[in-house]
């Protein structure tokens, strides 16, 4: 899977983290639903952190399709209600 963190760029990761992922996408829909600002950045870092550290950065020159597009880890929970929301970022 190819997943974007807006603003780091592409990560081709192992589909064997998508259950893992899932899970933080959909806590932090509820941290969202719930507006609870310290817990929505925590798990987005760790989001981000795992895809960067378990994923495989795609060259920057190389234009792939993104599976998964992730926002970048300064964003508001007030622009994360736009986005963190229903099922989440990741289906799984």
């Amino acid at each position: 899977m190819i997943i974007r963190i807006l603003g780091e760029g592409q990560f081709k990761l192992d589909d064997k983290h998508l259950d893992r992922l899932n899970k933080i996408d959909n806590e932090i829909v509820e941290h969202v639903s719930k507006g609870n600002k310290v817990e929505f950045r925590k798990d987005l870092a760790k989001l981000i952190s795992i895809i960067k550290e378990e994923g495989e950065p795609l060259d920057p020159v190389e234009i792939v399709s993104s599976d998964v597009i992730i926002p970048p880890g300064d964003m508001s929970i007030a622009e994360a209600k736009k986005v963190f929301c229903g099922p989440g970022l990741i289906e799984g």
